[in-house]
């Protein structure tokens, strides 16, 4: 039996390791296809943001499928880290001139600001037991929508400016930019006339990085904690593991990782609204990550590229697009349902061991 559980947890750790050679192998075939010119314009806009979804869903999964706990708001930290990085990015054009450097700094600082708006969600969420946090962070994705609608920020030789558009009353000419000054977002607008820096190369390395922060997390100390904690808590707790600390450092890293991936989403585009990180957009990660398999880091990956690039393949189809869209959604939630399906490329590994473990027995 210890024999078996052995075979199963590196079975299960193969799995997940081998997304590092899956996306370096697609990342290599999809740059040459790319440099040969045999993608279109639409193929190419949809590289980076499929990168950035990729670790939105498995940042999501951190927190649905690891920490088990319902996030309906991941896209709020999300637009934390768009516009917090936009913001970053056009403020240092003339001190940092580097594009990628400039990038560097903007994931950064996204990740810290929605590092923090996880913690501040999580400090009194976190100490309950049901669906709160589902409540509460859906509530802060509608929120932080609202608060960037009425946001209007520019940046000058004296630095940034910021003012809050409640009343509807205010323009960007109240910023008072001194010459030669620009704004960065003009309210319900968004972010508009920001330099698209972010690169498919950039997304890659994020997801890698991610990858390796993710599976490294689930299979040390503090992530077999946060897993005890989803599969008995009360166990868990008897045996001295504290709730509050554990969870908190899951959801926090799943916060960042969605920051950064907003900020090079936000880098991708001359204009960005907050529209874009509503409700829906939440849901749609939710359901790669549900679709993948909870807990599945290599099935959010490939959930993530094949619904999302999907639409985009069959536009060609016009009205009947989204019929064909819903048909394939409902075959991938079957197969993912099914034994069968998820055990057919894992079967051969356990058998050989197993037999092994008897001949040795």
């Amino acid at each position: 039996m210890n024999f078996l559980k052995k075979s199963k947890l590196s079975t299960s750790a193969l799995r997940d390791y081998c997304s590092f050679p899956l996306v370096t192998v697609v990342f290599v075939l999809i740059t040459i296809l790319n440099n040969s010119g045999k993608l279109n314009k639409s193929m190419q806009g949809l590289l980076v943001p499929v990168c950035c979804y990729i670790v939105m869903a498995i940042s999501l999964n951190l927190t649905v499928g690891i920490m088990g706990e319902l996030s309906l708001g991941h896209a709020g930290f999300m637009s934390l880290g768009a516009f917090t990085g936009v913001v970053t990015s056009q403020s240092l054009i003339g001190s940092v001139p580097n594009d990628t450097l400039r990038l560097v700094i903007a994931i950064a600082v996204g990740a810290l600001v929605a590092a923090f708006g996880g913690f501040l969600i999580g400090l009194p969420v976190l100490r309950l037991r049901g669906d709160y946090l589902a409540i509460v962070t859906l509530a802060f994705g509608e929120i932080i929508m609202d608060i960037v609608n009425c946001l209007i920020v520019g940046h000058d030789e004296n630095g940034l400016h910021l003012i809050f558009n409640f009343t509807g009353e205010k323009t960007v000419a109240d910023l008072n930019l001194a010459e030669g000054g620009t704004a960065i977002i003009k309210g319900a607008q968004g972010a508009v006339g920001t330099k698209t820096i972010a690169s498919f190369a950039a997304g890659f390395i994020l997801i890698m990085i991610t990858l390796f922060v993710v599976l490294n997390f689930i299979r040390s100390r503090t992530g077999r904690a946060v897993l005890a904690l989803r599969d008995n808590r009360i166990a868990a707790e008897s045996m001295g593991v504290n709730v509050m600390k554990y969870k908190m450092i899951a959801f926090v890293l799943s916060t960042t990782l969605a920051g950064m991936a907003g900020a090079l989403y936000g880098l991708n585009f001359n204009m960005i609204s907050a529209d874009k990180f509503n409700f829906n957009t939440s849901i749609l990660v939710l359901v790669f990550v549900v679709l993948g398999g909870l807990g599945n880091m290599l099935g959010s990956i490939i959930a993530a590229t094949i619904l999302y690039i999907l639409p985009e393949a069959l536009r060609g189809l016009a009205d009947y697009r989204m019929l064909m869209y819903a048909i394939v959604l409902i075959v991938v939630m079957l197969a993912t349902n099914n034994p069968k399906v998820k055990n057919l490329f894992m079967k051969i590994i356990p058998k050989r061991k197993s037999k092994e473990g008897g001949a040795a027995q």
